[in-house]
């Protein structure tokens, strides 16, 4: 049993020796963004246990931070079916020899951080065998298939969750959930500094600037930037001076990005206009997204980030047809908005194009509306530091405070 009342991350003493034995925290993060929450949350319970021992699966900054690492997290990177169905056989035999490990280990609970997928399956099966468990970052409960919500209670003990909408539909169905905030909302500035990201960049300080964000995956590169790019010289026809800023998430998306601007520029010119100047950045999503008037984007974590970043913006995205009539015919999507801006308040703050809307005609008019309209943007500005400052509630201190109290210690 622990000894939360020593606030050193200690156990009862072992009677052999009459040493106090170390708290053992266990856990996973399969991916890039898990390990810096991970690493952040190890920070926060060191604060709370000085002599605690975390081990698991994690990357680089979870090791840095004191993660003991069984395997790094690159070993459960992978996307795609096919490249899926290919790893399933190593990846089961990963999940088994490390659930197992985690118990042999000793653990005082286990913390799954995101990766649902590989997860939720040790969660539940240590859960089964006494172990206190916590899942970090919910799934998106809220906008598909609720019943997910109970299922979620056979796995973690207590879910932590980046969005205040998220405990009460846990709380339906008897889940122990808690609203932790988002760790986004205590990085980005509540006032970000427009002039000096624009001065990083190099663009012009006085030049109506649009961040084009046609998403991280290769596939949604393909469909949305001809879209985008058409929305941006259509724009261009009406402010001769736009600049224009394409974040690059990874090499392999510049590669797509770069290999797709000819075919654009080819078509706007046989249009008879040409392409507005256009910057490519190797990341710097959200330098872009400061720096800009308005953000053109694909719905995702990246609205967040611009309404944090305190930019109007409009949402453009089609899916395959096919995943489109699976969603729309089993009734799927359970939200009125697809952007978290929209679904955060409550009502329709920024524009949504989907499916056949989204087209160049309606995002080009949608952001000049934007750009044109100073007293629309002054009115927008409010509402998103009203939600900033109800997502920053120091997450990781937040998260590490509800580790703690299913530790026993509500201090």
């Amino acid at each position: 049993m622990n000894n939360p009342d020593s606030g050193l991350g200690t156990r009862d003493l072992d009677t052999s020796c009459q040493r106090p034995v170390p708290l053992r925290i266990a856990l996973c993060a399969g991916e890039a963004s898990g390990d810096i929450l991970g690493a952040r949350l190890i920070a926060a319970l060191r604060q709370r246990y000085p002599y605690a021992q975390f081990a698991g699966i994690g990357g680089a900054q979870m090791r840095a931070a004191g993660l003991h690492l069984w395997h790094d997290a690159e070993a459960l990177a992978v996307m795609g079916l096919a490249e899926v169905l290919a790893h399933l056989p190593r990846l089961l035999r990963l999940r088994q020899q490390f659930r197992q490990a985690v118990l042999d280990w000793q653990a005082d609970i286990f913390i799954g951080i995101d990766a649902p997928d590989f997860n939720l399956g040790i969660e539940k099966w240590l859960k089964r065998r006494g172990l206190s468990t916590v899942h970090y970052v919910s799934p998106s409960v809220w906008a598909w298939r609720e019943n997910r919500a109970a299922k979620m209670g056979e796995s973690a003990d207590r879910v932590l969750c980046l969005f205040p909408m998220e405990p009460p539909i846990y709380a339906r169905h008897g889940v122990d959930a808690v609203f932790v905030g988002h760790p986004m909302a205590d990085e980005i500035p509540l006032h970000p500094d427009h002039a000096a990201a624009r001065a990083r960049l190099g663009v012009d300080a006085s030049a109506p600037v649009l961040a084009l964000l046609p998403g991280s995956r290769l596939g949604e590169i393909q469909r949305m930037l001809p879209i985008f790019l058409a929305a941006a010289g259509r724009i261009a026809a009406q402010q001769p001076q736009l600049e224009v800023l394409i974040p690059a998430a990874s090499p392999a998306c510049r590669q797509q990005i770069e290999t797709l601007m000819p075919a654009a520029a080819s078509a706007k010119e046989t249009a008879g206009t040409a392409l507005p100047r256009i910057q490519i950045l190797d990341a710097q999503a959200r330098e872009a997204m400061i720096a800009s008037d308005g953000v053109l984007l694909a719905s995702g974590t990246a609205a967040l980030e611009a309404m944090l970043c305190k930019r109007p913006m409009v949402i453009g995205h089609r899916i395959s047809a096919p995943s489109y009539a699976i969603v729309k015919g089993l009734g799927l999507l359970k939200t009125a908005h697809v952007s978290l801006p929209n679904i955060l308040a409550g009502k329709a703050l920024v524009p949504e194009f989907l499916q056949e809307a989204c087209t160049p005609d309606n995002l080009a008019r949608a952001m000049l509306y934007w750009l044109d309209n100073q007293a629309a943007r002054a009115a927008l500005l409010p509402q998103f530091e009203a939600i900033h400052q109800h997502l920053a509630q120091s997450a990781s201190d937040s998260a590490a405070a509800a580790v703690a109290e299913l530790l026993g210690d509500a201090g």
